[in-house]
């Protein structure tokens, strides 16, 4: 299957990429995260997955970068606890462009990096994949990438590839202190 991967860091993308080129999938990563913050954390992210996908020889497409945008879908949900609300509605935003652009593109479904952190409900982020996936007429591949080492297995390359790590997902309000 010729597969868009939404990809959030290249720590997180780097395992997935492989995995889904083992499981036989024509992959291209697609960089859409206009709610990471501060812009630089969101430039520094953006140029380790670039350097990834060069280096290996991955299609790369980088979606717009329009935090204030984010931070308008996310108006209210500021002070929801990490993993509610706020975090759906994130999910659901990423997820849905990158399905419009599977759609677009021609891509057979669509996948995320985001199931491989053990801080994210992978039960939530597949609900949303699948139900995008039946709307856009396209397949969604829902694993949950932390299991069976996922998550140590993507460290350990992230180490390997001296990969730039962030300690938080990403927007303002999910750093910690």
């Amino acid at each position: 299957m010729k597969i868009l991967l939404h990809d959030c860091c290249a720590p997180c993308g780097a395992f997935v990429v492989q995995e889904l080129i083992k499981n036989g999938h024509e992959v291209m990563v697609y960089f859409y995260n206009l709610n990471i913050f501060p812009e630089d954390e969101y430039k520094s992210r953006l140029s380790e997955m670039e350097r990834y996908c060069k280096k290996n020889n991955i299609p790369l497409i980088v979606g717009q970068y329009v935090h204030n945008e984010w931070l308008e879908s996310v108006r209210g949900l500021e002070n929801e606890s990490e993993g509610g609300q706020r975090c759906e509605k994130c999910f659901l935003q990423r997820l849905n462009e990158t399905a419009q652009k599977a759609m677009e593109e021609k891509f057979d479904g669509f996948a995320t990096t985001l199931t491989i952190s053990p801080h994210k409900p992978a039960e939530v982020i597949n609900k949303i994949g699948r139900e995008l996936a039946e709307f856009y007429g396209l397949k969604f591949i829902d694993t949950v990438w932390r299991k069976a080492d996922g998550f140590k297995k993507s460290c350990a390359l992230s180490a390997k590839e001296n990969f730039h790590r962030q300690n938080y997902c990403g927007c303002e309000f999910s750093v910690r202190k």
